[in-house]
């Protein structure tokens, strides 16, 4: 599995996955609850830089991965935004937009300065509380992360397979990408299923 982890010495690096998670979480609920006016864009949009600036990883280095991860969900951008637009105005979409996307960002925080291992022993430390339902923490923990951590290997994906077709003199689009995509994500899902059954995992 590729990971978002970008290895740092700085404050967020040196805090536990676990109250990193839950503060995370905290600040992604507090920008997604904030009201549907013109002044969320600036604050939800404004709050996320500053935690990317402020990461430890350096203040070029925050943005850049900021920008980074922005444009990687660009299309959740636009469909969010269009489908509010089309429905709420375009304050609410406007600052709808915002929230979501800030909320997502801010996520992203923890994978991009925690080490996976790391984040799956917080997960399952947490979860420990389910097996009073029948719940399987550790196979829950290893699920999340193994989602999380293909989003980084699909991205890398779908980059393979632009740059594949530039080099055939093909111009990158969505009608000559999607199939050679879909034939290497199913691919990378044998790979992984593999993986996961040589080590005993089902």
């Amino acid at each position: 599995m590729l990971s978002l982890y970008r290895p740092g010495g700085g404050w967020m690096y040196r805090m536990p996955a676990g109250p990193k998670l839950a503060c995370l979480a905290l600040v992604a609920l507090v920008l997604a609850a904030l009201p549907s006016t013109w002044a969320t864009v600036p604050v939800a949009v404004g709050a996320s830089i500053v935690l990317y600036a402020g990461s430890s990883m350096g203040v070029l280095a925050g943005v850049r991965h900021y920008g980074c991860h922005a444009w990687a969900l660009r299309w959740v951008i636009v469909v969010t935004a269009v489908g509010q637009l089309l429905f709420l105005g375009a304050e609410a979409a406007a600052a709808n937009t915002a929230r979501v996307a800030a909320a997502l960002l801010v996520a992203a925080l923890v994978p991009l300065t925690t080490p996976v291992a790391a984040m799956l022993d917080a997960l399952e430390r947490g979860l420990q509380p389910l097996r009073r339902v029948g719940a399987d923490p550790e196979r829950i923990a290893l699920l999340w992360t193994i989602a999380l951590t293909t989003i980084p290997v699909l991205s890398k994906l779908a980059a393979d397979v632009r740059d594949a077709q530039r080099a055939r003199g093909l111009r990158p689009s969505l009608a000559r990408g999607a199939l050679p995509f879909l034939v290497v994500t199913l691919r990378h899902a044998d790979d992984l299923g593999d993986a996961l059954d040589a080590r005993g995992i089902r």
